[in-house]
């Protein structure tokens, strides 16, 4: 049966308000006589802009609101960057679909160089990431990397106003905004292994609303499901967060996976890869696979003590 209202919980920053309307507009052309409306909500991680991530409790500050207005049953769905959702979804909630992945890599964005290489030494790099900030100083010790909050367009501002020389943010989110002018370069996997789910949307909902899990299926890809399932694995085996620097990125063909993972030292000292395929079906284990080369390999030492340093 075709649902009469629906209604997505979001933040409001324009990044959030772009991915829910793009929802909201996937819903109306699948349910026509369906009334689709936004519910715009400011999330303690929107509110909070002098810490990184990492001190003040991790990217869950984004969705509890949105969970709660879920819980209370204000909202129906909420839509989600998969890489702000904790690996652990709270009890009572559930991921019921996985959009089609749009760029999954970093963006360089400078209005000076062309490219990471270009940067003269102590060049003052800013982004709000461990992950990214690890793998920039293992390649390019020579450089100062600084923390940067705030939306896409707040954190642009402050590259502009020369608080930076350049600044690394996601691409899938300059491209959904209409900046890709922004963008002077896709910065490879090779240079910045993304972190796990980027570049993909998340559909969540109350577990308890299993009505809605036919209703939403239509908004599933399968093969991006797969790939982030295989991320999200490997990140929940090590206990990923945002207070770990880690990446996973999985990619797909004719039905195998192939996962990265990535663990490092915020200070660029240590940087453990692992890889390994298997095909689809088997998305969980092979996540687990890979964590347990990268367990193997010192990964779990190395992440207690990331976190003996920050506690």
């Amino acid at each position: 049966m075709n649902p009469k209202k629906l209604v997505i919980a979001s933040r409001e920053s324009l990044l959030a308000m772009w991915q829910a309307e793009h929802i909201r507009s996937r819903l109306k052309n699948l349910y026509p006589e369906c009334e689709v409306e936004i519910l715009g909500m400011t999330t303690r991680g929107d509110q909070i802009l002098d810490k990184t991530l990492s001190k003040i409790g991790g990217k869950g500050l984004f969705i509890k609101e949105l969970e709660q207005a879920l819980q209370d049953g204000r909202a129906d769905l909420a839509v989600h960057s998969i890489k702000d959702v904790p690996m652990e979804l709270p009890e009572g909630f559930a991921l019921a679909a996985i959009g089609e992945r749009a760029n999954p890599f970093d963006a360089f964005v400078s209005n000076r160089y062309e490219r990471l290489e270009d940067l003269p030494k102590g060049s003052v790099v800013g982004t709000s990431s461990l992950r990214r900030e690890a793998q920039l100083r293992a390649r390019y010790p020579h450089l100062t990397i600084k923390p940067l909050r705030g939306n896409v367009q707040t954190r642009l501002g402050k590259l502009d106003n020369g608080e930076y020389d350049a600044i690394i943010l996601a691409a899938a989110g300059l491209q959904r905004l209409g900046l890709d002018e922004r963008i002077r370069l896709i910065i490879s996997e090779a240079d910045s292994l993304p972190a796990a789910g980027q570049g993909a949307l998340g559909i969540e909902i109350a577990a308890h609303r299993t009505d809605l899990l036919p209703v939403l299926a239509p908004l599933n890809h399968d093969i991006t499901h797969s790939c982030v399932t295989a991320e999200r694995a490997l990140a929940r085996a090590l206990g990923g967060s945002c207070q770990v620097p880690l990446a996973a990125y999985c990619t797909e063909q004719d039905g195998l996976l192939t996962l990265r993972g990535l663990v490092g030292h915020p200070d660029g000292s240590v940087v453990l890869q692992a890889e390994a395929q298997a095909p689809a079906e088997y998305a969980d284990t092979l996540g687990r696979a890979v964590a347990k080369k990268l367990a193997d390999d010192g990964a779990m030492e190395l992440i207690e003590a990331v976190l003996s340093e920050q506690a």
